[in-house]
């Protein structure tokens, strides 16, 4: 593994251990060359996901770029970033089994139900984006909706 800060080639592994979802191997290292300490994390890769756009264009699913995604939905929302995480590869692992291209369509449906049964917010966040909002009342209507959803006297899930 090179090192991120003077770029040796060598490091020696210190410590190894499951992450908290234990879907990734968190390896603690320590540079050959200048002697730093940093954190690497291994995946499990099943296979090579493409992803087809709405246009039709292909490009190789970009888990940073689901990362991404999510992560500004859930942006100033006081959620436990190993949920996100969690998210993130049950999206990942649920778009792997269904075969070698995946649409963005199914993608952004896989979110928006892991998002739901998040956070209410970084949910309609999401749906704003991905059903591309054109007006303010495409937001009263799915907020609308998913207050429907919260139960009476549970106005903590829509702050």
């Amino acid at each position: 593994m090179r090192c991120p800060f003077c770029a040796h080639e060598d490091s020696q592994v210190k410590d190894s251990r499951p992450s908290e979802d234990a879907a990734a191997i968190r390896r603690r290292r320590q540079c050959e060359g200048c002697g730093a300490r940093f954190t690497t994390f291994e995946r499990v890769h099943l296979k090579d996901l493409i992803v087809v756009k709405k246009d039709g264009k292909r490009e190789p699913f970009d888990r940073a770029k689901l990362e991404r995604a999510i992560g500004h939905s859930c942006r100033k929302r006081d959620i436990d970033p190993a949920k996100v995480d969690q998210l993130v590869s049950g999206v990942q692992r649920q778009m792997e089994t269904l075969g070698d291209e995946v649409s963005t369509i199914r993608i952004g449906e896989a979110v928006m139900a892991g998002l739901k049964a998040l956070d209410h917010v970084a949910y309609i966040r999401f749906a704003s984006i991905y059903k591309d909002f054109r007006e303010p009342g495409d937001f009263a209507e799915i907020a609308e909706r998913v207050g429907k959803e919260v139960l009476p006297g549970d106005s903590s899930k829509l702050l």
